[in-house]
């Protein structure tokens, strides 16, 4: 018996090529953008059962602003294409990044569907480190050389601790999964560095 998966939605589809198209030549993590994307709406089908395509369409875009050619503006870009939603989630992700940069970023987790593309774009961002850092062959120096990281991690894990609540427990699970192992790594470079 052969089990044939549901039809993906027009707007994923849409999606997935504006994004194939978008993130060509760019990468996140040392890896193409596009598998960084493809990667957190997966990440958000395995944990949220029937996500709303939206939610995926955004998932896969989310980074777009960052390699779209800046006029015209890609918020109005992307309200065309995809309607308000999309757009939504998609500038909230960023706003998200870029407080990241800030001392004490703000922690949100009133709005369901951000939430969710925020905690997926956490978990496949933590889990690629975390594998990166194995394949170095030296995690402790690996994490030693990002620092901004390791001043991040107890943001990442008050982050986890209000969003726990929300989330379905899987993806609550997998994000706190990676943060113990990368807080591990790190207690164990304070711990080596002390005298």
């Amino acid at each position: 018996m052969t089990v044939l998966s549901p039809p993906r939605a027009a707007i994923v589809d849409r999606a997935l090529r504006d994004a194939r198209r978008w993130c060509a030549g760019h990468s996140i993590d040392d890896r193409p953008a596009l598998a960084h994307a493809v990667r957190v709406a997966v990440t958000i089908g395995e944990h949220v059962p029937n996500p709303a395509p939206d939610l995926i369409a955004a998932a896969l875009l989310h980074d777009i602003p960052d390699f779209a050619p800046r006029t015209p503006d890609i918020y109005q870009v992307l309200a065309t294409a995809y309607g308000p939603q999309v757009p939504r989630i998609i500038a909230a992700l960023q706003a998200e990044h870029q407080a990241l940069d800030m001392p004490d970023p703000p922690i949100r987790v009133d709005d369901l569907p951000v939430l969710l593309a925020s905690t997926a774009d956490k978990i496949v961002a933590l889990t690629s480190l975390l594998r990166r850092a194995h394949t170095s062959g030296d995690v402790p120096d690996f994490l030693r050389t990002r620092p901004a990281l390791l001043t991040l991690l107890p943001h990442f894990r008050a982050f986890h601790q209000a969003a726990h609540p929300r989330l379905p427990a899987s993806m609550s699970a997998r994000l706190d999964t990676a943060l113990a192992l990368l807080e591990r790594a790190a207690t164990s470079i304070q711990t080596a560095s002390k005298p």
